[in-house]
């Protein structure tokens, strides 16, 4: 089995000079700086916030004047229209061959006040009869003012003033909170790759250990100083610690992959990462946390926009169930000629007014079901918004008790994975002048491959709740400044 091992470490290394790569080492810190910048997951949170600020932006423009110029160019009918013959007293079919050309401008405006809308137009027409006896006339509206203006209860833009805005600052947050997640995600897969490379490092420490003892074992077993069952559980020993090098290989490769994946590296890139041996010296305020997670969580600003959709549908119900009338008002100029230079001269007033009114009289109790489930939907996400409240501040308060507890585990950690390797060194000398067995050396070789895990999985805790209490709250602690970012630059 040694034989096999050294052999295949052999050829890896005969060939590994055909395939260059380029080794980085990298930091935690580096690590998240790199997903920030260029992993397809920030990639993403950044084109989700675009997608969202054009939303915005559209809401934005409604309330903008809108100038427009339409036009149709031409609109040509040749058919055959019945009529009704005076002088005969029967209908009969006549050709009708005509052509009519459209131009005009439109400026209107929403008005968020009342739900309505004001608009101004100028057009001008020519109407052409083909044929023998072919005439032209010009048809000149040179202004029209206009007014469309319901008259319900129910005004759609007085809501949309109110959700449009949270709704682009909860897109803000939601942007904060993705590279938030980006960075737990960092994190995770940080933490992975060093624990693969130092499963590796412990593998073929163990591995060459292992070996070692077994050939020492071997000759104490010829002189007779140690039984048969030592000698095959020292044999046992060396056998699995090469099976746990080829595992950790496997395992280094495929968290690697991940880590590669993740920032957008290719496969020329060999990743070596540094482990972090300091913390900052921090202490999280719960209420603090609590105070800046009501104030900057996305999540508590979608429970608020919930809360005015609920009502805003309820608004729209009780409006549907009653009477429902809209206004329709112009006031303008208009003129005709056959010569366009008259077409504009000594214009005629014209008006118009209409006012559409819809009642329901008999609809089986439709409107009033509406609204019944409206105002019953309202109630339903009241109380799952305060419930969601009251377990956001708890998952928040766990969280920060738990990370305020991390520096001690970690001293801890740390000192026992100091113990544990000195314990172990002590132990081999012992073990190789004789003073103790091989299930003692056993022991504390366990013990200090688990001390030096639970090193690196307490300080996995520190860094994944100090990130998770970041993304919660969208606050840096370390700097005792709300996260930012330059969302400008984000949709240029």
């Amino acid at each position: 089995m040694s034989k096999k091992i050294v052999l295949f470490l052999f050829i890896l290394t005969c060939f590994l000079p055909l395939f260059p790569q380029e080794v980085k080492m990298l930091t935690l810190n580096e690590i998240l700086k790199l997903a920030r910048s260029q992993s397809p997951d920030a990639i993403m949170a950044k084109h989700s916030f675009r997608a969202k600020y054009w939303e915005f932006r559209t809401y934005v423009a409604k309330y903008r004047p809108s100038l427009t110029l339409s036009g149709t160019l031409p609109n040509y009918s040749r058919l055959f229209e019945k009529e009704f013959d005076f002088s005969t007293g029967q209908e009969q079919y006549v050709e009708k061959n005509t052509n009519s050309s459209t131009l005009s401008f439109s400026l209107s405006q929403n008005i968020g006040l009342t739900g309505g809308s004001i608009f101004m137009q100028s057009g001008l027409t020519r109407f052409d009869v083909l044929g023998d006896d072919g005439r032209t006339q010009y048809i000149s509206t040179p202004v029209s003012i206009g007014l469309i203006q319901p008259i319900s209860g129910y005004n759609s833009f007085k809501w949309e003033k109110k959700i449009e805005p949270l709704k682009y600052e909860e897109a803000k947050k939601d942007y904060l909170n993705d590279i938030e997640d980006v960075h737990l995600k960092g994190v995770n897969l940080f933490f992975n790759l060093v624990l693969a490379q130092q499963n590796l490092e412990i593998s073929e420490v163990n591995y060459s250990n292992s070996d070692t003892l077994f050939r020492i074992a071997q000759g104490r077993y010829m002189i007779g100083t140690i039984a048969e069952d030592e000698l095959l559980q020292m044999e046992l020993r060396f056998l699995n610690s090469g099976n746990d090098l080829r595992k950790a290989g496997i395992d280094l490769q495929i968290r690697e992959f991940q880590m590669r994946s993740f920032l957008g590296f290719n496969d020329n890139i060999k990743i070596a990462l540094v482990i972090p041996d300091e913390i900052y010296d921090l202490e999280v305020d719960v209420q603090k946390a609590i105070n800046q997670a009501n104030e900057n969580n996305p999540e508590l600003l979608s429970l608020e926009r919930q809360l005015l959709e609920a009502a805003m549908s309820v608004a729209e119900a009780k409006s549907e169930k009653g009477l429902n009338a809209d206004l329709f008002a112009t006031y303008g100029l208009t003129q005709r000629s056959e010569d366009f230079s008259d077409a504009y001269v000594n214009p005629l007033s014209q008006q118009r007014v209409r006012i559409g009114i819809e009642l329901p009289i008999v609809d089986w109790g439709l409107g009033k079901g509406r609204y019944m489930m409206a105002k019953s939907n309202q109630e339903v996400v009241r109380v799952t918004v305060m419930q969601a409240r009251v377990d956001f501040e708890q998952n928040i308060f766990l969280n920060v008790a738990q990370f305020n507890l991390q520096d001690d585990q970690l001293y801890s950690a740390a000192k026992a994975d100091t113990i544990a390797r000195k314990r172990y060194e002590v132990t081999k000398q012992r073990f190789l002048i004789g003073k103790i067995d091989v299930l003692d050396l056993n022991v504390a070789d366990t013990e200090k491959d688990v001390a030096k895990r639970e090193y690196l999985s307490v300080l996995r805790n520190y860094w994944t709740y100090f990130y998770t209490i970041r993304r919660l709250t969208l606050y840096n602690f370390e700097d005792d400044l709300p996260l930012s970012a330059d969302f400008a630059n984000l949709v240029d």
